[in-house]
């Protein structure tokens, strides 16, 4: 062989060992995306499913608009699935936090974690998560 072939062999070596590098990479990071997106939607569901509890009466098994009581079971849903793990704190009677930890790691290597907050005195919901 000559030294031309030679160079041209160990370039394409080079080039194809970056290709794969990136590709690993860019799968990783839509894995994480992903997996984060999916834990937000479970938690929005919580929330929604909260809702109705709260405004449902007492006398039809719900909170007759108090938080107070509230548990992931009374509102029909696993603390974990496919995604990950999901955990309802009270925080208030007009307030829940519900925290998703996700299957998949962030770049630090922490498991993907998705927050979200809802209260009850002006309708909104404060989302935060740390990819």
């Amino acid at each position: 062989m000559g030294q031309n072939q030679l160079l041209m062999i160990v370039l394409s070596v080079i080039v194809v060992g970056v290709s794969v590098a990136v590709g690993i990479g860019q799968f990783q990071e839509n894995a994480m995306t992903s997996n984060r997106d999916a834990v937000a939607a479970d938690c929005q569901r919580i929330i929604s499913s909260s809702q109705q509890w709260l405004r449902k009466p007492a006398s039809m098994g719900g909170g007759a608009n108090t938080f107070t009581g509230l548990s992931l079971g009374k509102v029909g849903i696993k603390t974990d699935n496919q995604n990950g793990a999901f955990a309802l704190t009270v925080d208030s009677a007009n307030q829940i936090t519900i925290v998703g930890t996700g299957t998949e790691k962030n770049a630090a290597g922490a498991a993907i974690k998705v927050t979200m907050e809802y209260y009850t005195a002006n309708d909104s919901t404060a989302y935060t998560d740390n990819i």
